[in-house]
């Protein structure tokens, strides 16, 4: 048995003395490698290296086994736990009709109800980027609409031809 995580594991310990930690958490001594081999073997356990970078380095006497299966388990544990934040894309003209920007609007307030940040872009035709203060009010009117749902998380910045605004859902905590 050798390494998994920086852990070192009965033969694969390099180090001649270490300072020993017993299975029930009690201080051992220091012990040369040998000596603490034939400890944990008696014992039916593992000599696991836990901080190889102190003088001199400590092992403590354990189940590996169970120890690196709680380890999955804390690991498992964690993922399950985190919440993956999707970015959706609401796409605006500058010309929009009121029906459209509503439509448009009930599609951005579903996506931050479901806890997706919402990217609202603004692609400018033709001449129209000349009037980008349009697109900008297209823009602000769709975060004042979703004030009590969301929050500006970038303001509108123009791209080459358009214009983005990046919106979060509220925390409820």
């Amino acid at each position: 048995m050798t390494i998994a995580k920086d852990m070192m594991v009965n033969d694969g310990i390099r180090a001649r003395e270490l300072r020993l930690i017993g299975a029930d958490g009690d201080q051992l001594g220091v012990k040369t490698k040998a000596e603490a081999l034939k400890i944990a073997e008696t014992a039916n356990l593992d000599l696991v290296l836990v901080a190889p970078t102190a003088k001199p380095p400590v092992a403590r006497i354990m189940d590996y086994g169970k120890f690196r299966f709680e380890q999955q388990k804390k690991e498992r544990e964690a993922r399950k736990n985190q919440k993956i934040v999707s970015v959706k894309e609401v796409r605006l003209s500058p010309s929009i009709d009121i029906n459209d920007f509503n439509t448009k609007l009930r599609n951005a307030r579903k996506f931050l109800e479901k806890g997706d940040k919402v990217k609202a872009s603004i692609r400018f035709k033709g001449r129209a980027i000349t009037h980008k203060e349009i697109g900008q009010k297209v823009l602000d009117r769709l975060a004042e609409e979703l004030t009590e749902v969301a929050t500006v998380e970038q303001k509108a910045k123009m791209d080459g031809r358009s214009m983005f605004l990046v919106l979060a859902p509220k925390s409820d905590k």
